[in-house]
C-alpha cells in the first residue's frame, strides 16, 4: 500500500465501532480452562440488550423447546455453553453492521454468507486435531467484515469491485486490489487486530486468498466453509467465484471440495441456524 492508502485505510479501520466490553469478557473467560458456565452467566446477565436477544432465539421455533425459557442461566443448560458464547458473538458482530445496504452490499445475504460459513468453519474443525471449534467459529464469522470497511468508508470503490467480481464471475479480492489497492482480506486482519483478537485468528483472514494462502489448521476449516458456503449460495457475501482447496487444504479436510462436502452430510442445519442467529 502506498502511504496515502494506507492512511486512509487505518482511518477507515479505526472509525469502526469497538467490540462490545461483554462479548470481549466471554471470549476471555472461555480461554480460561477453569472458566465455567456461571460466569459466562454472570456477563451477559449485565447487559440487558444481549440478554433478550438471546431469549428471543433460544424460545424461537428452531429450537422447539418444550417451555419458554426465561433466564440465561436456563439457556445454557438448553443450548449448551459454546452455543451461547457463539449466539453471544453472533449478537455483537450483527449489532455492527449497516442496518440499510451500502455501496450495492446486500448487508443481510452478508450476514448469512458469514454465519453460514462460521458454523460449517466449526464443523470442519470437529475432524482436525489442531483445530478449536470455537476459534474457527469466530474466524469463520469475521473473516470477511473488511468488506463492512469498504462498503460503509469507501464505497464508490467497493461498488465498482462488485460490480467487476460479479459482471465477470471473477474473484472479488482481485477486484477490490485493482480499484482500492488493498484486499478485505488485509482490512479485515486490521479490524480484527484491533479488536484484540488472538494471533492466530488475525493471521487466517489476512492470509485467505490466493498465493497468500497459509496452511494452518484454522485456516483450512474457514477457507473451506467459505468456499463451501458460496457453492451451496447460503447467504450471499459479493463474491461469486468459488476456490478449490490448495493441496495442503485439500490433504487437511479430505478431499476435493465436492468431496468434502459429501462427507459433511446435510448442512441445511447450519443455514437455518444462520437465519435463526440473523433474526436475533
Amino acid at each position: 500500500m502506498t502511504p496515502e492508502l494506507s492512511h486512509r485505510v487505518a482511518e477507515a479501520v479505526d472509525r469502526m465501532p469497538a467490540f462490545p466490553k461483554s462479548v470481549q469478557k466471554i471470549l476471555e473467560l472461555t480461554r480460561d480452562l477453569n472458566c465455567s458456565p456461571k460466569d459466562i452467566v454472570q456477563v451477559i446477565d449485565k447487559d440487558p440488550v444481549f440478554t433478550l436477544k438471546i431469549l428471543k432465539v433460544v424460545n424461537s421455533a428452531y429450537y422447539s423447546l418444550p417451555k419458554q425459557v426465561t433466564s440465561i442461566n436456563h439457556a445454557v443448560v438448553y443450548m449448551g455453553f459454546n452455543s451461547v458464547k457463539n449466539l453471544a458473538l453472533s449478537i455483537a458482530a450483527i449489532g455492527m453492521l449497516p442496518t440499510e445496504g451500502v455501496a450495492g452490499f446486500d448487508v443481510q445475504r452478508y450476514l448469512l454468507h458469514s454465519l453460514s460459513t462460521a458454523g460449517i468453519a466449526r464443523q470442519l474443525a470437529l475432524r482436525l486435531d489442531n483445530a478449536d471449534p470455537a476459534e474457527c467459529f469466530i474466524a469463520g464469522l469475521l473473516h470477511d467484515f473488511g468488506k463492512v470497511v469498504f462498503a460503509q468508508f469507501m464505497p464508490a470503490q467497493f461498488r465498482q469491485a462488485l460490480e467487476k467480481c460479479q459482471r465477470e464471475g471473477s474473484s472479488l479480492h482481485l477486484a477490490l486490489r485493482e480499484s482500492i489497492g488493498v484486499d478485505h482480506a488485509v482490512v479485515g486482519a486490521m479490524l480484527v487486530e484491533k479488536w484484540r483478537f488472538a494471533p492466530p485468528l488475525v493471521d487466517a483472514i489476512r492470509h485467505q486468498y490466493g498465493a497468500d494462502v497459509k496452511d494452518t489448521p484454522m485456516l483450512a476449516c474457514v477457507f473451506g466453509a467459505n468456499q463451501i458456503s458460496k457453492k451451496l449460495e447460503f447467504g450471499f457475501g459479493g463474491n461469486p467465484w468459488v476456490e478449490e482447496l490448495t493441496p495442503p487444504l485439500a490433504q487437511r479436510l479430505g478431499g476435493t471440495l465436492d468431496e468434502v462436502i459429501a462427507t459433511l452430510g446435510a448442512l441445511s442445519k447450519q443455514y437455518h441456524e444462520a437465519q435463526v442467529f440473523a433474526r436475533a
